[in-house]
């Protein structure tokens, strides 16, 4: 476990995956994330490298040859990421390409993750660099879990995100067996800013968005005020999500997207990839806004 600290909050980051697993008040101790309890959803932050979500029968194609890539990729719940940099508010995580790696994903890069701790703002950057002699493709995102409700007097649906614009998106419905895009969907806003949550508005998985306005949303509680902004400017895409039986919510900036249904598990053409020419470098950054009310 790695840290940092200034006069507002302390954020702990876990070496395994370099999983962002707190962000606490200094002055009050009052926690903002989930705490991963395994019998609900034993993640917090997981981060997102080289896909997101789910491949069509865990695998794709790539010059003509199939390889197999779990759920989300390969840089959550990995060992071999270390720390690469350390600075008063700031750490950086690095993972290289390796044999292993190549053989499910055959591209020669180095993934960055760096947490900088500015004021009450945690900023999450993500740096990509290709060291390869060929073009590289990925997807790259977030996965942080947020405590809901916060405080004790309070209830999950006291909670609701608002959002910076007026959205009238639909979410695109997720096969539960399989994990997949369908070609569903379902109106979620109507004209509206603000989502009210409730423990079954994931029941049939996670609200899955491609064509938001708002690259900023808010948790708040209706007795305590905003808690905190989750602003995602460099991210096409936004998945929210948790357990129907957790009390928290997933805020997830993601640049791409599980496979649909319908894909032909070409990677170089698979929805919201990446492509980064040899020996260029890509950088994508969230950041995690506490309100400064609840850190006093």
């Amino acid at each position: 476990m790695y840290s940092i600290e200034n006069n507002k909050l302390k954020v702990a980051i876990k070496k395994t995956g370099a999983e962002l697993c707190k962000i606490t008040s200094v002055k009050n101790n009052t926690e903002f994330m989930w705490d991963g309890n395994p019998n609900i959803w034993s993640g917090i932050a997981p981060n997102l490298f080289p896909i997101i979500g789910a491949l069509k029968e865990n695998s794709y194609m790539f010059e003509n040859k199939i390889y197999t890539l779990p759920k989300h990729g390969f840089v959550r719940h990995n060992e071999d990421i270390e720390l690469f940099k350390e600075t008063k508010n700031s750490l950086t995580f690095k993972l290289s390409y390796n044999d292993d790696l190549l053989k499910i994903y055959p591209f020669k890069f180095e993934f960055y993750i760096t947490f900088k701790l500015i004021d009450n703002t945690l900023e999450i950057s993500h740096t990509v660099k290709n060291t390869d002699d060929k073009a590289m493709y990925f997807s790259v995102g977030g996965h942080p879990a947020f405590k809901c409700p916060v405080f004790e007097n309070e209830t999950y649906e006291d909670y609701s995100l608002e959002f910076e614009h007026i959205e009238n998106s639909n979410t695109h419905l997720i096969n539960m067996q399989n994990g997949l895009i369908s070609c569903k969907t379902n109106p979620i806003f109507n004209n509206t800013t603000t989502l009210p949550l409730k423990h079954s508005l994931f029941n049939e998985d996670a609200l899955v968005f491609k064509d938001l306005k708002s690259r900023k949303v808010t948790l708040k509680s209706h007795l305590n005020g905003d808690i905190l902004t989750v602003s995602y400017p460099d991210f096409n895409y936004l998945g929210i999500w948790a357990k129907p039986n957790g009390n928290y919510v997933c805020i997830e900036p993601w640049l791409g997207i599980a496979d649909n249904e319908n894909t032909n598990q070409n990677f170089k053409t698979k929805e919201g990839i990446i492509k980064l020419e040899a020996n260029k470098t890509f950088n994508a950054s969230y950041f995690i806004e506490i309100n400064n009310t609840h850190l006093l």
